[in-house]
C-alpha cells in the first residue's frame, strides 16, 4: 500500500485571490516556561487544499455539514490535463474513467481528479453535471476561469458535484486510487478544509 500525500500545507499555501490568508499564533511555548506548546489560528473555508459544498454558491444549497460522506471517500481516477477543459475533453475523461472502473471493479468514475494547470469550461462542466459525478479535484485554488468561476460553480455545485480545490498531484501518476478528502465538519458553512489523501494498494 502507497500513501500519497495530496494537500498543501496550511501556512504556506496558495490563496484564491481577494481570500483572507490564514494567521497563525503560538498562544504558548514550553520553551518559555508554559505546561505545553499551543497555537491558534484563524482562516477562510477556501483556504489550501478545501472542497466546496453546493452552499457556497447556492444559498439553498446543502452546506458542508449536509453533503453525503460517499462524495468525498472512495474509488477516484487521476487524468492529466493541460489547459482548458472542452466539452470533449470531458468526455474523453469519462471514457478513460469507466474503462478504468470497468477494469479495476470500482467505481473511481464518480470522482475525476485533474492533474496541471487545467480550466474547467462552462461547456464541460455540463457534461460531468450530466453523468452525475459524486466529486471533481483540481490542483488551481477555484474550478473554472480565475477571473470568472461563477458559471463552472452554479453548473457543478447545482449538481451536486463535491468541488474539491488546491489539491497537488505532481508525484502522483494517471489511473485509479481510494480517495479520502473528508472535510472538517464545519456545521453551516459553504466549505471546509481537509486532509486529502490517496492509496495505492
Amino acid at each position: 500500500m502507497k500513501i500519497y500525500d495530496i494537500t498543501q500545507e496550511l501556512f504556506g499555501c496558495a490563496v484564491y485571490p481577494g481570500d483572507p490568508a490564514p494567521e497563525k499564533e503560538v498562544k504558548m511555548r514550553i520553551a518559555d516556561g508554559e505546561v505545553c506548546n499551543l497555537t491558534a489560528f484563524r482562516m477562510c473555508a477556501h483556504n489550501g487544499t478545501h472542497v466546496d459544498a453546493p452552499y457556497h454558491f447556492i444559498d439553498d444549497g446543502k452546506t458542508i455539514d449536509q453533503v453525503d460522506m460517499k462524495r468525498f471517500i472512495g474509488y477516484a481516477y487521476v487524468v492529466s490535463h493541460e489547459g482548458d477543459i472542452t466539452a470533449k475533453d470531458a468526455e474523453d475523461i469519462l471514457k478513460k474513467a469507466n474503462k478504468a472502473s470497468t477494469d479495476a471493479d470500482c467505481d473511481c468514475n464518480l470522482r475525476i481528479l485533474v492533474k496541471g494547470d487545467a480550466t474547467m469550461t462552462e461547456e464541460a462542466a455540463k457534461v460531468f453535471a450530466t453523468h452525475n459525478i459524486f466529486l471533481y479535484g483540481n490542483e488551481s485554488q477555484t474550478v473554472g476561469p480565475l477571473d470568472a468561476p461563477m458559471a463552472v460553480h452554479l453548473v457543478m455545485l447545482g449538481a451536486e458535484i463535491v468541488l474539491l480545490e488546491g489539491i497537488r498531484l505532481g508525484g502522483v501518476e494517471e489511473g485509479v486510487y481510494f480517495l479520502n478528502a473528508a472535510p472538517i465538519n464545519l456545521g453551516g458553512s459553504d466549505g471546509a478544509p481537509c486532509r486529502a489523501v490517496l492509496i495505492r494498494f
